[in-house]
Parts: C-alpha cells; sequence; structure tokens
C-alpha cells in the first residue's frame, strides 16, 4: 500500500448526498479481484449523463482530493468503490459524513476519509464547484489547510494513521510485527503445561 503523509491539490465537488457504491462503481463492472483496472469505470453513469460532472472537466483531471457530501460509500460493501476511487487518483476524500463499511475498507486500502462539520464541507463544495479550491491535507498534524490560510483539523484513528503513515495494510502490519509475535510465543511456550514436539510420521 502506498504510504501517505500530505496531498495538495486542487479539490473537486461532488455535491450529492448517499452516494452509494454502486454509483461509484457499478456492479457490472464487479469481475475481478485484482485491485487495479477500475479507476477508468468510476462514477461512469454520472459521466455519462452529466457533461459538467467533475470527470468530465478538465480543470479536475488531476484531482486527488474529492469533497463529498453526506452519507458517502453507503450500499452495498464491495470494496472495488476503493479500488475504483484510488484507481483514478483519488487519495483522500472530504465529507459530512460515511457509510462504516466503505470507511473500514478505505483505510485498509490507502485511501483517506475526512470528516469534518457540515457548514464546513457546504462551504468547500460551494468553493470547489467553481474550480479553485486548493487544499492541502497533511496526516501527521491531522489537518487540512486551504491556500488562502484558512485550516480545519480532524479525528483519525491512531491505528489507522500509523498504517497510512508507513504504507502498511492488515497483512503487512502482521509482519512488521513478526519480531514482537515469535517474542510473545516463546514467552508463552515457558509456561505451558504441555509439550509440544515433533508429529510421529
Amino acid at each position: 500500500m502506498e504510504a501517505f503523509e500530505t496531498v495538495t491539490s486542487i479539490a473537486a465537488p461532488l455535491p450529492i448526498k448517499d452516494v452509494d457504491t454502486d454509483m461509484i462503481i457499478p456492479a457490472q463492472f464487479l469481475t475481478s479481484i485484482a485491485r487495479e483496472g477500475f479507476g477508468s469505470n468510476l462514477f461512469l453513469r454520472l459521466r455519462a449523463t452529466d457533461p459538467l460532472f467533475f470527470l468530465n472537466q478538465e480543470r479536475f483531471q488531476n484531482a486527488h482530493i474529492l469533497v463529498a457530501d453526506s452519507n458517502f460509500g453507503c450500499g452495498s460493501s464491495r470494496e472495488h468503490a476503493v479500488w475504483a476511487l484510488r484507481g483514478a487518483g483519488i487519495r483522500v476524500v472530504l465529507a459530512k459524513s460515511f457509510a462504516d463499511i466503505f470507511a473500514s475498507n478505505s483505510g485498509k486500502n490507502g485511501l483517506l476519509l475526512v470528516t469534518l462539520a457540515a457548514s464546513t464541507i457546504d462551504t468547500l463544495l460551494e468553493e470547489a464547484g467553481r474550480g479553485n479550491l486548493s487544499l492541502s491535507v497533511n496526516l501527521v498534524k491531522q489537518s487540512v489547510e486551504c491556500s488562502d490560510g484558512r485550516s480545519w483539523s480532524f479525528s483519525y484513528d491512531p491505528f489507522l494513521k500509523h498504517c497510512m503513515l508507513n504504507g502498511l495494510d492488515e497483512m503487512e502490519y502482521l509482519r512488521s510485527r513478526l519480531p514482537q509475535i515469535e517474542e510473545t510465543k516463546a514467552k508463552q511456550r515457558e509456561s505451558w503445561f504441555f509439550s509440544v514436539g515433533t508429529p510421529n510420521r
């Protein structure tokens, strides 16, 4: 997983409530678990029906930050939704709230979700819609900073923060703790009341 520290980018607007995972990546594209290749179909239906959708505008083509509304990522638990956002270059989503399962999937796949006050998100959505909102999201400081000097702090789970900063998914985290795991196992063996030998073959 790619490590995350700071992302600075123009912010793209998505002023829609209850964006579900089928809207993010339609079900007909869930034919692989390879994590790659989903970005090209991100928000496919919205792109096909709305010429002003942010992915259809050249000024947002290199946006790594998405500003959304409330209950982002609701619906089915497909991890592909996170893969599609990451595949399209989105590193951060700012919103009023997120669906629980989507939030869990995001933390495991390097997508940072930032919850800010509803009034702040409304302001950022309006400014992002004008195409001139540049933000810097710093996970170390847990802050969102605007190019005009405004800033907002956010809370984030300490364990996910550690994994994100070090580019660790769950399996990589366990591997990073192997010395401690082996040390704990050795101490446990000392107090076992039975012995473990080589099985007869």
